[in-house]
C-alpha cells in the first residue's frame, strides 16, 4: 500500500464521517459568501485527482468526463446533486484511489510532463503529483469544514 495514497484515503474517510449527519439539502447548500458547496468540493477532489494524476500525464481518466467537467477547477455547482449523484461521488472518492494504487503497482506511468500548480508547486512525476494531492485534499478539507459550520445551524433550525 502506498503511504501517500493511504493518507489521502484517511482524509477522505474522515471527511465523510464528519459530514455523515448532513442532509442532501445541506450538502448542496451554497451559503452566502461562498462559491460552492460541500458536495461540489467532494466531487472536485475526485476530478482534481484524475486531472493531476491521469490527464496531466496524458492518460485517460478513470471516471466519466461529466464528473471532470462538473467539478474541475473554475466550475461551480450547476443545480442540486440528487441522492444517486451524492452516493456516486462518495463511492468515487475511494474507488479512484484503489485504481490509482493498482495503476502505480502496474507501472502505468512511464512519463509525466513537468508543470507548476497555481500555488507554485513544481510537479514532474507521478510521485510528486501524489504528494501534491495531500496538500490539495487538506485545502478542500478545510473548506468543507468551514461550509459545514455555516450550513449545519440552518439544518438544525429546520
Amino acid at each position: 500500500m502506498n503511504a501517500q495514497i493511504d493518507a489521502v484515503r484517511k482524509t477522505r474517510n474522515y471527511l465523510l464521517q464528519n459530514i455523515a449527519d448532513l442532509s442532501n439539502d445541506a450538502l448542496n447548500e451554497v451559503p452566502v459568501g461562498f462559491n460552492n458547496n460541500i458536495i461540489w468540493n467532494l466531487g472536485h477532489l475526485v476530478a482534481a485527482q484524475q486531472g493531476i494524476c491521469y490527464l496531466r500525464a496524458g492518460l485517460p481518466a478513470k471516471v466519466d468526463e461529466s464528473i471532470i467537467a462538473a467539478y474541475r477547477p473554475g466550475t461551480k455547482p450547476e443545480g442540486k446533486v440528487d441522492d444517486a449523484g451524492i452516493a456516486r461521488i462518495k463511492e468515487l472518492l475511494f474507488t479512484t484511489l484503489d485504481e490509482l494504487e493498482a495503476d502505480l503497482a502496474a507501472g502505468t506511468w512511464t512519463q509525466y510532463p513537468a508543470w507548476s500548480t497555481r500555488y507554485g508547486v513544481d510537479i514532474d512525476s507521478i510521485d510528486s503529483a501524489i504528494s501534491f494531492l495531500q496538500f490539495h485534499e487538506g485545502l478542500h478539507s478545510g473548506y468543507i469544514m468551514a461550509l459545514k459550520r455555516v450550513v449545519q445551524p440552518a439544518v438544525a433550525a429546520v
